[in-house]
């Protein structure tokens, strides 16, 4: 038997949603190029002004800026050059200098991008036409505005001449603004950091892209949603809000009465069901949410998401807009568009059974079988301590089919800090099997005889293929994975990386559907704060399924299933919705019979349960995650890439403005704020 060892895993090795999104593109995640990369020294305007300050006049700077204020507007950019004939007219246009070549003392060509950034053409500048002084003089990145004669280019090869056979003759150019000559925008390796996010969306055509691309998304989904009969009204709810346990840590500000603070809203759910009750019969906004948590590769302190919201609706209901919305967007904007038909729907129960998950990538296959009733009791005593557990197997084929290459990429994988957590299990370390036709048993031995023919069987175990096995409680599902479930996703992940496996190609759309209504609390989130020992595996809004599960509310609630609805692509969880509980005796019945909250915290409901008391109809809704739908649609390997000034780090800093910032005495006291 090959047992896992505590190991260190590359960082592009990491099992993060992004990675699966990545990979169904056909992308490695290597971080190569980055590693080699380098971002030059910028000194920053505090030093440029200290050192320079004495040399500088006032009169110097306040005259260049009041020449730059006036200046010729144009509707033009290089797009509209090029599908409208301007060929020997003069024109005028707002961009950016790039790259000068200086042939000789009296000709120089230049790069200009204009104010798109998206195109460029090439400027033209000799001494006849009296621009090259001034040409000269203007360092590259500057913004300027010029004025030229369109030329036909002469060319030299087939591709210039189809993709950029103009160019412009200059006749003028003025300067804007300066850029500094000792920043290095583009370059071999150039990588800005974070803290220079307005460098990184400056040399970065993709970043812009990204960010074009979500606006142009965002309008698909408004469009849709307005479109619908009856139409979906968008509605703007506060941002300030007070805190109320939902179940994540919240974002409080202060204010100047004493002992009040707000609490930035983890999402619209509370003002969305008050809309439900005030008549509103469908509601839209793009909201921003905020959430106290550690940042992942999906996750940011402050994020956007669609959130909508329908009266007299069901869970299935809202699905159906959902999958209007989704193929909406892929038809207006992805090569391929979504598979007619209905989203295939899966129980959590099968998805944690088959997948050890709930937001399985189901094209992977891999999928999971029990096996402990077929091993003897001694091997089981070795994968775990646990008495009477339950043993898991899954098998992942490679490209080769080599045991070799197999045994290979097992050690590198439990070589890493992916396989840390995994052999720190408390339930055991998991047992590492390679089928081999050249050994006896074909490396099966340690499961015996019976147990291995069984096993190769059940599995259709060939030649090269990896074998694992897992031991967990003999208890209920709860959470999001299984420890076997984990190393799934993580050993998928990185065969890809490695070409062991070929990426799995489309989207597959996956609907999570009858979660637990309630689960174990889990230490490490904040809850509901009752003293069950339960609390709400969405949100304590949510419904019971069908009148089955209500019965079971004063039964065994820990049995009751939900009207809750995630939606699942490739292994990434895009949004969750539910139907909400619209009777106020049976949300209140929620707080305090099943949840056990205190009467203090059931008190910060009474906004909610007012309006569900004046004759709110019943109404389900949805939230989707727009960050991460942009980031899959793109294929981009982390929501930082499609998201203008992101959040970094284990705490949430904008290292660029450097927030959150440090508070003086002077502020704490007007807060009434203690400062240790």
């Amino acid at each position: 038997m090959y047992l896992a060892r505590a190991v260190r895993c590359p960082p592009h090795l990491r099992a993060t949603y992004v990675e699966i999104s990545n990979y169904f593109r056909g992308r490695q995640l290597g971080r190569l190029s980055a590693l080699q990369a380098h971002s030059p020294p910028v000194r920053s305007f505090h030093e440029f002004s200290e050192k320079h300050r004495s040399n500088v006049t006032s009169s110097e700077f306040l005259d260049k800026f009041k020449q730059s204020m006036e200046f010729p507007q144009t509707p033009l950019d290089i797009d509209t050059l090029y599908s409208h004939d301007h060929e020997g007219q003069s024109v005028l246009l707002h961009g950016y200098l790039d790259k000068r070549d200086d042939m000789g003392k009296e000709l120089s060509f230049a790069r200009f991008y204009d104010h798109t950034m998206g195109r460029t053409i090439q400027l033209l500048s000799n001494s006849q036409s009296n621009t090259l002084p001034q040409l000269k003089k203007i360092s590259r990145g500057s913004p300027v505005v010029v004025r030229g004669t369109v030329k036909r280019r002469v060319t030299k090869t087939a591709e210039e001449e189809r993709t950029d056979y103009l160019e412009i003759a200059l006749e003028s150019i003025q300067p804007l603004n300066e850029f500094p000559r000792e920043i290095v925008l583009f370059g071999k390796n150039i990588v800005h950091p974070p803290k220079h996010r307005h460098l990184q969306l400056r040399s970065d055509k993709e970043l812009r892209d990204a960010l074009r691309f979500r606006a142009q998304a965002r309008n698909v989904c408004r469009e849709t949603l307005e479109q619908l009969k009856p139409a979906f009204v968008e509605i703007e709810t506060p941002l300030l809000f007070k805190s109320t346990p939902e179940g994540a840590r919240e974002f409080i500000v202060p204010t100047r009465k004493k002992g009040k603070a707000y609490a930035l809203p983890q999402s619209p759910q509370q003002y969305k069901q008050i809309l439900m009750a005030s008549g509103i019969p469908r509601y839209f906004q793009f909201a921003r949410c905020f959430r106290d948590e550690d940042l992942r590769a999906d996750r940011q302190p402050e994020f956007t998401q669609l959130d909508l919201e329908m009266a007299f609706a069901a869970g299935q209901d809202v699905m159906a807009v959902v999958e209007e919305l989704i193929r909406g967007l892929w038809g207006n904007m992805m090569p391929e568009p979504v598979p007619s038909g209905l989203f295939r729907r899966m129980t959590y129960q099968e998805a944690m059974t088959r997948y050890g998950s709930d937001k399985p990538d189901t094209r992977h296959g891999m999928e999971i079988h029990r096996v402990e009733h077929l091993l003897p009791a001694d091997l089981v005593s070795k994968i775990t301590p646990l008495t009477d557990p339950i043993v898991e197997a899954f098998k992942m084929d490679t490209v080769e089919q080599l045991p070799s290459a197999t045994r290979e990429f097992v050690s590198r994988f439990f070589d890493s800090t992916e396989g840390e957590p995994f052999n720190k299990n408390p339930d055991g370390a998991p047992g590492i099997f390679i089928y081999d036709e050249g050994q006896p048993l074909k490396g099966l031995g340690p499961l015996g005889f019976e147990a291995a023919e069984k096993i190769q069987e059940m599995l259709d175990l060939s030649h090269g293929d990896l074998l694992i096995l897992q031991a967990r409680p003999q208890a209920p599902f709860a959470g999001g994975a299984t420890q076997l479930g984990s190393i799934r996703r993580a050993m998928a992940a990185a065969s890809i990386a490695e070409d062991l496996r070929e990426a799995p190609p489309g989207f597959e759309f996956l609907w999570i559907v009858d979660f637990p209504l309630f689960s174990p609390t889990d230490a490490s989130e904040p809850g509901q704060g009752g003293t069950a020992g339960l609390s709400a595996t969405h949100h304590p809004f949510t419904a019971p399924k069908t009148s089955s599960d209500v019965d079971l509310l004063s039964q065994d609630p820990t049995k009751a299933l939900a009207d809750h609805y995630d939606l699942v692509v490739n292994g990434v969880e895009l949004g969750g919705g539910s139907r909400r509980i619209h009777c106020a005796l049976t949300q209140n019945y929620i707080f305090k019979e099943i949840l056990k909250m205190p009467k203090e915290r059931i008190d910060e409901f009474q906004h909610l349960l007012n309006a569900l008391w004046a004759g709110c109809p019943p109404h389900a809704g949805f939230a989707l995650g727009f960050d991460r739908l942009i980031t899959v649609m793109l294929g981009k390997e982390s929501v930082r890439d499609v998201i203008a000034f992101p959040k970094i780090g284990k705490k949430g800093e904008d290292a660029m403005v450097k927030a959150p910032g440090k508070i003086s005495e002077e502020v704490a006291r007007l807060y009434n704020i203690k400062l240790k």
